[in-house]
C-alpha cells in the first residue's frame, strides 16, 4: 500500500477499535453510529449513557491499547438484509443505516475478535497486531447530530489522532499547539477585534479596533480597482422572490437564504398546461398574462393579488444584473465593471460555523464585469493581475483550480464548453499546462469558474478568490448591448472576487500574523507613551503631527506608570509604541520601541518618524522599520 492506503486501513480500523473500547467501558447500552477515517485521524458516533469528558480519554486510550494487544483476529462476511438486521438488533443507527440501503446492495460486516462487530465495507487490517506500533491520541469530544439533522439524536464525537509512527504524531501535536496559539477566535477577544453572541449567530459584531482593520481592507481593495477601471455600486439587501426565480437562486440556493415571509406570489399549476415555457426572461410577460412557467421542475402561475416573499441575498449577482439592465449599451462602453460591497447573508446548519471562517453575514470584495465575448481573455488575465498584487501584498502564496459543469447547471451544454475551453485557456497561458488543477463538476450552477486557493501560515488551503464565466445570467435577464453593426448582442458576465468572504480573509491574516499585523493594517499603528503628566502636552503634539497623515494613533493620558502603558500597547500588539519624555520634549524627538525587537530607537525627529510611517502606508510592506536610517 502507499502511504496514503497505510493511514486510511489503518485509521479505519482503528475506529473500530475506538468503538470496541468504548462499548467495553460503558457497556451495552451503549448506541454506536458511524466511525470514519479523517484527515489526522478517525471519530466515532455515539449515543452514551454518560458525558465524556476530557478525564475519560486517559481510560479510553488504555482500553483501545488492551484491545491492541489481544492480537484478536478480523473477520469479514457477507450477509443478507434480515441476517444484517438480526446481527445488529437493538443498534438502532445501524438498523437505520441497513434499511436505507438499496435492494441489490452487498452489505458487508466486520468482526473484531468474537464480541464486536461492525457495519462497514471496509478494508480493514487483518489482525489487531497490525496496529502495535500506530501512534494514537483521543483528541476532542464534540456534540453530532445524527446524520447532519439538528432535528434527530444528538450523539458524542470522539476524535482520534492516529499516525503511522510517535514521531509523527508529536509532530502533528506540535502542529495543533502551534494552530491554537494562531486560532483567530482567541486573538480576536485577545486584541479586541470582534465578537459573537448568540442573539446573532454566525454574524459578527466588528468591534473599534477590528472595524478599522476591516476599513483598510476595502480602502486598499478601492485603491487596487480604481486603478483598474472599476466602478462600486450599492443595491437593495433584500430583493422579491421574482428577482431570485429570475436569477436561478430559488431553485438552486433556497435553503440557503434568509427569507422575509410573505403571502406566495407564485402558486403551483397543472404540469401538463400546453403552453408551458422554459425561459426565466418570459416571467415578467407570463405574470401580466397569467400564464404559467415553468420553474426548475415546476409549473407555476403568478398571482398578482398576494404578496410576494423577500429574500435577504445571498449574493450581489442578480442586483448588478439589474443595474446593468436599467439602459441600452454600445459594445463601446464594454468592459462594464460593478465592484459592490454590500452585506451578503448565507443561512448555515449550525454545526458548521466556525469563527471567521464560515459565517452567516459577510461581505465579499465582489464584482460582475459585463464584456464582449472577444474581451474575456484579456479581463481574466488583468483579474489574475490583481489577484497576484493583493495576495503578494499579505505574502501568501495561491493556486488556481479550474471547476468545471456541476449536474444542476443551466443553459446549453455548448455554451458550457466554449467556456471551460476559455478558461483552459487563460490559465494554460498563465501557469503552463497542467499547471493548475481540474475540479470537476464543481462549477456554480451558472458557469464554470476559477477559484483560488491560498495557503495559511499552517499550510492550509483556502478558497478566497474565484472568476466565474456566467453566459447563463445575461440571458436570464435579458441583458444586451449594441455591437459596431447595430445588431443587439448579449454580453458574457464575469463573477470575480479577490478576498472573498472579508470575515473569511481576515480570520486568515489573523492567523497567518498571530495578531501582529503590517503597520498599514494594524487597528491602531503607534502607541504613545508620555511618561510623567507634564509630557501630556507633547504627546498631544506628536499625536497631532501623525494623525494628519492619517496614521491611527492612540495615547495613554492616564495616571499608570510608563512601564504599564507600554505593557497594554505591547499586549495590543501595536507596531511602535512612542516614550515621550524631557528628552524628547525639548529636542522634538521621539523614543521609539519597535514590536518584535529589543531595539529602541533614540531621538528620532518627529518628521522622519512621520515620514517613516507614511511610507509603510504608502507601500503597504510587510516589516517594520527597527532603524533610523
Amino acid at each position: 500500500m502507499d502511504k496514503e492506503q497505510f493511514l486510511e486501513v489503518y485509521r479505519h480500523s482503528l475506529a473500530h477499535i475506538l468503538a470496541k473500547a468504548v462499548i467495553e467501558i460503558y457497556g451495552k447500552d451503549v448506541q454506536y453510529a458511524i466511525g470514519p477515517q479523517i484527515e489526522d485521524g478517525c471519530y466515532y458516533d455515539f449515543l452514551i449513557p454518560a458525558s465524556v469528558t476530557e478525564a475519560d480519554f486517559k481510560a479510553i486510550e488504555e482500553k483501545m491499547r488492551e484491545i491492541i494487544k489481544r492480537r484478536e483476529g478480523w473477520t469479514r462476511q457477507e450477509v443478507s438484509r434480515d441476517e444484517a438486521l438480526a446481527l445488529f438488533q437493538g443498534q438502532r443507527f445501524k438498523t437505520e443505516l441497513i434499511q436505507d440501503l438499496p435492494a441489490d446492495e452487498i452489505i458487508t460486516v466486520y468482526r473484531t475478535g468474537d464480541d464486536f462487530i461492525d457495519l462497514c465495507r471496509g478494508p480493514h487490517v487483518e489482525n489487531s497486531q497490525e496496529l502495535m506500533n500506530v501512534a494514537y491520541k483521543v483528541r476532542s469530544v464534540s456534540g453530532a447530530y445524527w446524520r447532519g439533522d439538528e432535528k434527530r439524536d444528538s450523539l458524542q464525537r470522539i476524535y482520534l489522532y492516529a499516525f503511522p509512527s510517535k514521531d509523527e504524531l508529536k509532530e502533528h501535536l506540535k502542529l495543533v499547539q502551534e494552530a491554537l496559539e494562531r486560532d483567530h477566535k482567541k486573538i480576536g477577544a485577545e486584541l479586541s477585534l470582534f465578537m459573537f453572541d448568540e442573539t446573532a449567530p454566525g454574524m459578527p459584531y466588528w468591534l473599534p479596533r477590528g472595524w478599522k482593520m476591516y476599513q483598510e481592507l476595502l480602502k486598499y481593495s478601492r485603491e487596487i480597482q480604481e486603478q483598474h477601471g472599476y466602478t462600486e455600486i450599492s443595491a437593495p439587501l433584500i430583493n422579491n422572490k421574482k428577482l431570485w426565480l429570475i436569477s436561478g437562486h430559488w431553485a438552486h440556493y433556497i435553503n440557503n437564504m434568509f427569507m422575509v415571509p410573505g403571502l406566495e406570489g407564485w402558486l403551483k399549476a397543472d404540469a401538463e398546461i400546453p403552453g408551458v415555457v422554459d425561459d426565466p426572461r418570459a416571467l415578467e410577460d407570463a405574470g401580466e398574462a397569467g400564464r404559467p412557467v415553468m420553474i426548475g421542475r415546476h409549473s407555476v402561475v403568478y398571482n398578482r393579488e398576494a404578496v410576494d416573499t423577500m429574500a435577504a441575498k445571498p449574493m450581489n449577482c442578480p442586483n448588478a444584473m439589474m443595474t446593468y439592465k436599467r439602459t441600452v449599451h454600445s459594445y463601446k462602453e464594454l468592459p462594464i465593471r460593478y465592484s459592490e460591497y454590500d452585506v451578503l447573508h448565507r443561512k448555515e446548519k449550525s454545526g458548521q460555523m466556525n469563527g471567521l471562517f464560515r459565517v452567516q453575514e459577510f461581505r465579499q470584495d465582489d464584482d460582475h464585469t459585463f464584456v464582449m465575448e472577444s474581451q474575456i481573455e484579456e479581463e481574466i488575465a488583468d483579474i489574475i493581475a490583481i489577484a497576484d498584487e493583493i495576495y503578494g501584498t499579505f505574502g501568501v502564496t495561491y493556486r488556481a483550480e479550474l471547476s468545471t459543469r456541476p449536474e444542476d447547471f443551466m443553459g446549453d451544454i455548448e455554451v458550457w464548453d466554449r467556456a471551460e475551453a476559455a478558461l483552459k485557456r487563460i490559465l494554460d497561458k498563465k501557469y503552463g499546462e497542467g499547471g493548475y488543477e481540474i475540479n470537476e463538476g464543481d462549477g456554480a450552477f451558472y458557469g464554470p469558474k476559477i477559484d483560488l486557493q491560498i495557503k495559511d501560515a499552517l499550510g492550509r488551503e483556502w478558497q478566497c478568490g474565484t472568476v466565474q464565466l456566467d453566459f447563463q445570467l445575461p440571458h436570464n435577464f435579458g441583458l444586451t448591448y449594441q455591437d459596431k453593426d447595430g445588431t443587439m448582442r448579449m454580453p458574457v458576465v464575469i463573477h470575480r472576487a479577490i478576498y472573498g468572504s472579508l470575515e473569511r480573509f481576515i480570520g486568515i491574516i489573523i492567523e497567518n500574523f498571530k495578531g501582529a499585523f503590517p503597520f498599514w493594517l494594524s487597528p491602531y499603528q503607534v502607541g504613545i507613551v508620555p511618561i510623567r503628566p507634564e509630557h501630556n502636552d507633547y504627546a498631544r503634539q506628536v499625536e497631532q503631527a501623525l494623525s494628519v497623515f492619517g496614521v491611527r494613533v492612540e495615547t495613554d493620558y492616564s495616571d499608570s506608570n510608563m512601564k504599564e502603558k507600554i505593557k497594554r500597547f505591547k499586549t495590543m500588539k501595536d507596531p511602535y509604541i512612542l516614550v515621550l519624555g524631557d528628552k524628547e520634549a525639548e529636542g522634538q524627538t521621539v523614543s521609539v520601541n519597535v514590536r518584535g525587537s529589543n531595539k529602541q530607537l533614540q531621538g528620532i525627529p518627529i518628521d522622519r518618524f512621520v515620514s517613516m510611517c507614511s511610507r509603510q502606508i504608502r507601500e503597504h510592506s510587510l516589516e517594520l522599520i527597527d532603524s533610523a536610517e
